[in-house]
């Protein structure tokens, strides 16, 4: 799987040179600053795509003394790094634009601009769904933040070309900068939801779609010994996974039985993940008292009273550090 997704970053990098070249020849010709903003973000796609290269590297080492929970966050930081080199790039562009406005200059061969600017976007955009579609399927970040990006610029570059082209059309040459401004702002918000789903992965912050579909998981596969799951975490590290969680079986199963329930659920969830996933299990025995209320065990033996309530497991209340039974009516 590491082989693979090392591979779709080489091409990415090596079809980013060749557009970058096409593109930066595009702007020699025109002297077009909106044409300039396709070339400058072709400079953080090469760059990116370089450190893609190294982060997936990196994340696929196995872990050791230093990295228990293995290089998986490069990942994380390969994404912050892009969305800072598109920020930037877009800063670099509104300048050059605002400067261009007040002391313009001619453009030239629009057409032939167009031309190469829309072969460009349409390699760009063919490239950028199939790195998508491999990091969702590898369950890359990398991958998935390059296509995203390559994406972008697909729509960024059709769009400049539409907008070049009325400029060919009407000879509004001030338009350039308008134009050029327009598409930098937008680059800039892209870099920025980069950066910031970087520093969230960096920071351990609750991933929703890891945690809804580890929910939909366990709720698939529920049995009734599992009487309740709480205290539950879910990080995602690259393409693996580390959950922990706390499991209440009925308290009368001896240590084998505690130990294949707790081996049942650790199968569910790694035998459904297609990266390394990572499973804790804390068991706890049930309380008489307080779980009868919801435990869905039908021939129960030491059953104190009749369950009155099914208990839906969400990602709201499993992720709390307290047994499902504060949520039945005493």
């Amino acid at each position: 799987m590491e082989k693979e997704k090392a591979r779709w970053i080489r091409l990415s990098f090596i079809i980013s040179i060749l557009l970058l070249v096409i593109k930066f020849y595009s702007y020699y010709i025109t002297n077009s600053t909106a044409i300039l903003t396709d070339a400058m973000e072709s400079i953080v796609n090469v760059v990116a795509a370089a450190f893609a290269s190294f982060s997936i590297y990196l994340s696929s080492r196995p872990r050791d003394d230093n990295h228990p929970y293995g290089h998986g966050k490069i990942e994380f930081f390969s994404a912050g790094v892009e969305g800072t080199l598109i920020i930037l790039a877009g800063l670099f562009i509104i300048y050059q634009a605002i400067y261009n406005f007040f002391f313009p200059h001619d453009l030239e061969n629009l057409f032939e601009g167009i031309l190469l600017v829309t072969f460009s976007g349409l390699v760009n955009g063919v490239l950028g769904m199939l790195l998508q579609k491999k990091g969702k399927l590898l369950n890359s970040l990398t991958l998935e933040a390059s296509g995203k990006h390559l994406l972008t610029d697909t729509m960024t570059s059709l769009l400049l070309v539409l907008g070049v082209g009325i400029i060919y059309l009407t000879d509004l040459e001030f338009l350039d900068s308008i134009i050029a401004i327009v598409f930098s702002i937008y680059i800039v918000f892209t870099g920025y939801g980069l950066v910031r789903k970087s520093v969230a992965g960096l920071m351990d912050e609750a991933d929703p779609i890891a945690v809804t579909s580890t929910v939909s998981l366990i709720n698939e596969n529920r049995r009734s010994n599992w009487i309740d799951i709480h205290n539950m975490r879910v990080q995602q590290y690259g393409g693996d996974r580390h959950i922990d969680l706390h499991l209440t079986l009925p308290y009368y199963l001896n240590l084998q039985e505690v130990h294949d329930e707790v081996e049942k659920l650790e199968s569910v969830l790694e035998n459904n993940w297609p990266g390394v996933m990572e499973v804790f299990v804390h068991a706890d025995p049930c309380i008489p008292d307080k779980c009868c209320h919801y435990c869905q065990i039908k021939d129960c033996g030491v059953r104190k009273y009749p369950m009155d309530k099914k208990i839906e497991w969400t990602a709201v209340n499993m992720s709390k550090n307290q047994k499902h039974y504060h949520e039945t009516i005493d």
